[in-house]
């Protein structure tokens, strides 16, 4: 899991930079690896933080 992955908080808000069209996701869970977010256009996904990097959306 990248540095930036680990850091991830519920509540936090993310997006997907492989899959813009899911638009802002928040972060439900980051357990072990595995990130549960639940973006706005594509609902809940289940990410495993090692194949992919978040991205935080930075709020204000």
């Amino acid at each position: 899991m990248s540095e930036m992955n680990a850091l991830l908080e519920p509540g936090m808000l993310v997006t997907n930079p492989a899959r813009p069209d899911w638009g802002v996701g928040q972060v439900q869970s980051n357990v072990a690896g595995r990130i549960t977010v639940n973006f706005r256009e594509e609902g809940k996904v289940v990410i495993h933080g090692s194949h992919v990097d978040l991205v935080p959306v930075l709020d204000g």
